[in-house]
């Protein structure tokens, strides 16, 4: 871990090993949502795997890849415990995320006004990336 190019890809093999389970968990459940007629009578038109994966999976998964998409982009925006227990930000602040660096600025070097302010925009930048997912999921907008 101290060379930064060991350090990021640590840090981003730590984050996927961390939360694939919970996308896997997620997916499958979406899968087991789809009823088996819909992939019976695919099948009795003459629909083959892959007519089957693009018109009836995906379009039915796409509220539960949303949800994911939100999750996961909003965990990627928040990271603070993994890289800072893995690397503390290091070497040469090559993984300091803006979680990391306001938590420097506001606990190391005590500047109150500038840290508070870096939280605020981490929280408004997470509530806007939610507000636009949630519309695109309220929409039915194609990925």
């Amino acid at each position: 871990l101290g060379s930064p190019f060991w350090a990021i890809n640590a840090a981003v093999f730590m984050d996927v090993w961390k939360t694939t389970p919970f996308v896997v968990i997620l997916l499958t459940a979406g899968l087991q949502v789809i009823l088996k007629d819909l992939y019976q009578a695919a099948r009795v038109d003459g629909a083959g795997r892959w007519d089957i994966f693009t018109r009836i999976v995906l379009p039915l998964l796409k509220p539960v890849i949303l949800v994911v998409l939100i999750f996961r982009t909003l965990d990627a925006f928040r990271v603070f415990d993994a890289i800072y227990v893995l690397t503390g930000g290091g070497p040469a602040n090559t993984t300091e995320t803006l979680s990391i660096y306001a938590y420097k600025v506001l606990f190391q070097t005590l500047q109150f006004g500038y840290g508070s302010t870096l939280a605020v925009v981490v929280f408004l930048c997470t509530g806007g990336i939610s507000i636009f997912y949630i519309r695109m999921l309220s929409r039915g907008v194609k990925l």
